[in-house]
């Protein structure tokens, strides 16, 4: 089953007073009700599920706080932790970690930023990779995809538009109130003129890596799908190039496209 996900809409503007004021409210919430809210917890994850229960309920807690720092230090991570062209701090809905995973894929950390990745990665094995979020709601910093995989005696569909050097896969974006599926079938029917049969569809992975044409710091993030498709396979509206490509031809497509290259080789389905 495709599920339909949230459209990104950016943070409404708001009176600068009620900001402060609903920020007030938040503290004196916080510190009045928080410890007993606390302790309540501790109690009933113990009595519930016993250690782990509680280990659950504390991580849940370290997430919350650590999204927390990412919008409360945003400012001073991104002057101390990045480069100028990084992936900001910031995201409400991230962790520090994840975005510091991301500007070391980017290899956009500062010697600071690089320090502290090593001192995590001594306490966790590559914590800040393991830790982005490929689940958060999309930002003007994520340009959020999908694309359709499909492969044939070991090589993958891929397309040229007109104008453009590399290729890729088959997919877009999704319009406003779109499930993925519905997405899909629209992309691909406009882009190869065949049909996707929807009850086959398949999830594959997200990947994310740097966006194609777009200054450092922009993600494209692709959420892929296998299905089968009814009809002849041929370019239509944008596309001046349909191709059959092998691993080998990994150098002729995007970045995220690597990774999904990548990905289907070490799989033995690209060969």
């Amino acid at each position: 089953m495709i599920i339909k996900k949230q459209v990104y809409q950016a943070d409404r503007k708001v009176n600068p007073f009620i900001g402060i004021l609903l920020f007030l409210i938040s503290i004196v919430l916080l510190v009045v009700t928080g410890p007993i809210g606390f302790v309540y917890g501790l109690f009933h994850s113990l009595s519930t599920k016993g250690l782990r229960g509680l280990g659950e309920y504390l991580l849940k807690i370290a997430i919350s706080i650590d999204q927390l720092g990412n919008v409360m230090m945003m400012y001073l991570l991104n002057l101390l932790w990045i480069k100028k062209e990084g992936y900001l701090f910031g995201n409400r809905d991230e962790t520090i970690s994840s975005a510091l995973g991301r500007n070391k894929q980017l290899d956009t950390l500062t010697g600071f930023g690089k320090f502290i990745d090593k001192v995590l990665d001594i306490i966790d094995p590559n914590h800040s990779l393991n830790s982005i979020d490929y689940y958060i709601e999309p930002s003007d910093q994520i340009i959020d995809k999908l694309a359709w995989i499909h492969l044939e005696h070991g090589k993958i569909l891929s397309t040229r538009s007109k104008g453009k050097v590399n290729y890729y896969i088959p997919g877009g974006k999704r319009e406003v109130g779109e499930t993925d599926g519905q997405a899909l079938y629209r992309e691909i029917k406009e882009e190869l003129s065949v049909d996707l049969q929807l009850p086959t569809l398949k999830f594959m992975g997200i990947f994310e890596a740097q966006a194609d044409g777009h200054q450092p710091g922009i993600f494209v993030r692709m959420t892929c799908y296998f299905g089968n498709y009814a009809g002849k396979l041929k370019p239509d509206a944008e596309i001046e190039e349909m191709v059959w490509l092998r691993y080998a031809d990994r150098d002729k497509v995007s970045k995220v496209d690597e990774l999904i290259f990548d990905y289907l080789h070490n799989k033995g389905l690209l060969l």
